[in-house]
């Protein structure tokens, strides 16, 4: 007698959407497989999850849940079960056995098939006749091909790759810092030691805080000496010639839009400590004290000074810097722009980032002690708690932060009253129309 079946079908459609991929009809096998690896790779930390092949979620005629359940035929539900364990077996690296049940259908004559796949501490690539090997993750309800930066962390959180800042570049060497930069930050910090000389502080063994490793390592096969990548930022020089991305754009128009005729473009390109304080002084010149005696309370900041350095000091420090794109400032006449390149990290909820609720996640640890202890930064993931507070007490419209696949952009609206003086006219700034300069 076949033992009864372990997967309930109605219980799978409770629970997390991404944890269950539904196909009805199996169009491609390839599209199960990939969905296959995606779950053992777990990048949502979900302990695997289940492709249902011959069923689909559905809903009633009154919007409740229902749960269609055609089935495979006989031999169209051995082809998939061979091909895709097959494939599991042979194009998947490393191998995948995900474990198959046999559910009823509502025609007798027909079966689901379900594929259960436990997440595993690898990471698993699917090797195709068009291409040699591509990794797959689950995110919210779909599978998606991990590129760049998501496979980075998908292979940082397999350790299979150390974390960004940690590592070296290839071609980084100690001729390429700058030590009177290296000297006068550690004076900064307090840490600074005369007896010291200067080739011990780049001693493969020498760790200045539990969070900030060895400032450089040596290669296992050449014995070179090089600093690592969170060191090459802060200390570098000329650091763009090795890390392309690693600069900040600062513009400045006029009106509210970028259609104006005139604006002002800053590239900022020292080492990031360099980069961060000279867009701070800048942005302090935003952040004036407005006088209007016209008003009952006639002395108003623009923007909380406050504010304006925690989103400039987050956007540069816990971005991604494995991308080419650079960080960015735009300041327009109601608000300020600070876009921060890279996809959120895996363990950043959305909106919890956005409520300033999100526990503290730092993609660059070692770039996060530094700037911390240069008190450039709030320490223990406080930077956006402390964007939405300051914002709230200047009277200052509530900040926004949008998600999208290229970065995290960080809008700050200046207060609504403000009047701006435009060809000798006052204008208030809610008034004035899109593209005025």
């Amino acid at each position: 007698m076949a033992a009864a079946p372990h997967v309930d079908l109605e219980w799978l459609a409770r629970r997390e959407s991404e944890q269950v991929e539904w196909k009805e009809n199996v169009a491609d096998v390839a599209d199960v497989v990939k969905t296959v690896v995606a779950f053992a790779n777990d990048w949502s930390n979900l302990g695997g999850g289940y492709v249902v092949c011959g069923a689909r979620e559905s809903k009633d005629q009154h919007g409740f849940p229902r749960m269609l359940r055609p089935g495979l035929s006989a031999s169209r539900f051995k082809e998939v079960e061979g091909r895709v364990v097959s494939a599991c077996r042979t194009h998947v690296d490393p191998p995948i056995v995900p474990r198959v049940e046999e559910l009823p259908a509502d025609d007798p004559g027909r079966r689901i098939l379900v594929f259960l796949v436990p997440a595993t501490p690898h990471a698993h690539s699917f090797r195709t006749p068009k291409d040699s090997g591509k990794y797959y993750v689950r995110i919210d309800r779909s599978t998606r091909e991990a590129r760049n930066s998501l496979l980075r962390e998908l292979l940082v959180q397999k350790q299979v790759l150390e974390p960004w800042d940690l590592s070296c570049h290839p071609e980084a060497r100690l001729e390429d810092i700058d030590l009177l930069t290296f000297r006068d930050t550690l004076q900064r910090m307090e840490l600074w030691d005369e007896d010291r000389p200067l080739d011990e502080w780049f001693s493969p063994e020498l760790q200045l805080s539990p969070l900030a490793p060895p400032l450089a390592r040596r290669e296992p096969l050449t014995g070179e000496l090089r600093p690592r990548n969170f060191a090459l930022l802060l200390f570098g020089r000329g650091i763009q010639r090795l890390l392309p991305g690693a600069f900040l754009v600062l513009s400045t128009y006029p009106g509210r839009d970028r259609s104006g005729p005139h604006s002002q473009r800053l590239m900022l390109d020292g080492n990031l400590i360099e980069q961060v304080r000279a867009a701070r002084d800048r942005l302090r010149l935003e952040a004036a004290e407005i006088i209007d005696k016209t008003r009952e309370h006639p002395n108003q900041v623009k923007y909380p000074p406050r504010a304006l350095e925690e989103a400039l000091v987050n956007a540069a420090v816990h971005r991604d810097y494995t991308s080419n794109q650079p960080t960015r400032v735009t300041v327009f006449a109601d608000r300020i722009e600070v876009f921060s390149p890279g996809e959120l990290p895996r363990t950043v909820d959305a909106e919890k980032l956005r409520a300033g609720r999100q526990m503290p996640v730092w993609r660059n640890q070692a770039l996060a002690w530094f700037f911390n202890r240069l008190q450039l930064a709030q320490a223990e993931g406080q930077g956006i708690a402390t964007i939405l507070r300051t914002m709230r007490e200047a009277g200052c419209p509530p900040p926004t932060f949008e998600v999208t696949a290229g970065g995290l952009l960080c809008t700050l609206p200046s207060r609504q009253a403000e009047q701006i003086v435009v060809d000798g006219r006052r204008h208030l700034a809610d008034d004035r129309p899109d593209g005025e300069p």
